[in-house]
């Protein structure tokens, strides 16, 4: 049993994360540690990550033993009434496994930072508008699910039904590094519920994700290069958004970019958080930009690009939810739109990393 905990702790280079727990536990000592704020938050934030992962790690041991005192119990008694609670148990340890192993696969810059998710409607009216507002709930649920918080930054109501454009910010360790997943085009297939005639139709929804970079980015936004609105901010009913003149968007000329704020408390606070979400974009596009001259297809649609479509939701004339990238799918589309899109989150992960080691 024991080979079995040193051959994780490897894996999950377990040694080296408790050594810097203690390093970055010194530092806190240290007494003119809270006189540069950004640097100390930078390091609490690696702390609490760092402890995460090891009590992740000694919780997984615990399971692990507990499963062989059950199996052990179950052969020297001859117990077979055990065996349902050993397979849940197995399971149990299985997922923990492999959401751990995961996190070893967050490995860029921003992967440990929170997530910004906007949602457009694309062609089909009402419909797609009805499509945001499902595929909003699924990314609640799931932040919920996480113990993650959700702040809905910016939000416009359809004309008849659903939202239009819906912009959230997902709190919670290594939220951009699990959502980036997500980013592309989202196509549904169903009998829709606005047509008498009962047909099926297909209505799609874009979603754009960026990490929330709290620090300033060495990104050159140029005046003349962009222009700042203001309006009223549209809440569903006064429900999400405090409905003043003070929201903010922020038109990029030369990408074509736009971002929105109504969030804040007030109109500066506005701005600097479109300001932070249009700098953050950019510079997503800038290493997009520098990853496809690196592997020579400049020009070629990527997986990340807004025209792709990454994913299907087919709710008639049968039930499957399937990843165009990964071939990760399941015929539980109701269970997939109440939040549980790891199968498809982790899927991708395996399939970007070793697109990396190809």
């Amino acid at each position: 049993m024991k080979n079995h905990y040193v051959k994780w702790g490897i894996h999950f280079d377990l040694a080296n994360k408790k050594l810097r727990v203690e390093e970055l536990e010194l530092l806190l000592e240290a007494p003119n540690f809270w006189d540069d704020p950004e640097k100390s938050a930078a390091v609490m934030k690696e702390l609490t990550s760092l402890k995460a992962t090891i009590k992740s790690y000694e919780e997984l041991e615990s399971a692990y033993e507990d499963i062989q005192t059950l199996l052990q119990m179950g052969y020297e008694e001859n117990d077979a009434s055990l065996i349902p609670e050993i397979e849940d148990e197995l399971k149990q340890f299985i997922d923990s496994y492999e959401t751990l192993r995961i996190t070893t696969l967050l490995s860029d810059e921003y992967d440990s930072d929170d997530a910004i998710v906007t949602l457009h409607a694309g062609a089909g009216g009402t419909e797609s508008c009805d499509w945001v507002s499902m595929l909003s709930r699924m990314y609640q649920r799931w932040a919920e699910k996480k113990g993650f918080s959700t702040e809905i930054i910016d939000y416009l109501d359809g004309e008849e039904a659903g939202i239009k454009s819906i912009t959230m910010e997902i709190h919670g360790e290594n939220a951009y590094g699990l959502l980036k997943s997500e980013r592309g085009v989202h196509r549904l297939v169903r009998i829709s519920p606005f047509n008498a005639a009962g047909k099926r139709q297909t209505s799609f929804a874009s979603c754009d994700v960026m990490p929330d970079i709290e620090e300033n980015i060495d990104i050159e936004v140029n005046d003349e290069d962009i222009r700042i609105d203001t309006y009223r901010s549209s809440g569903a009913g006064g429900q999400h958004i405090n409905k003043t003149s003070s929201a903010i968007r922020i038109t990029h000329f030369p990408t074509g970019i736009v971002v929105q704020c109504q969030n804040e408390r007030s109109q500066h606070m506005n701005k600097d958080k479109a300001m932070q979400m249009l700098k953050a974009k950019l510079y997503l596009l800038k290493q997009q930009e520098n990853q496809e001259k690196e592997a020579a297809i400049r020009g070629e649609v990527t997986d990340n690009g807004w025209g792709s479509q990454i994913r299907s939701y087919v709710m008639q004339p049968y039930t499957m939810v399937k990843d165009h990238r990964t071939n990760e799918e399941t015929g539980n589309v109701s269970s997939v739109l109440d939040g549980n899109i790891d199968p498809f989150v982790n899927a991708y992960l395996k399939w970007i990393n070793t697109k990396k080691l190809s």
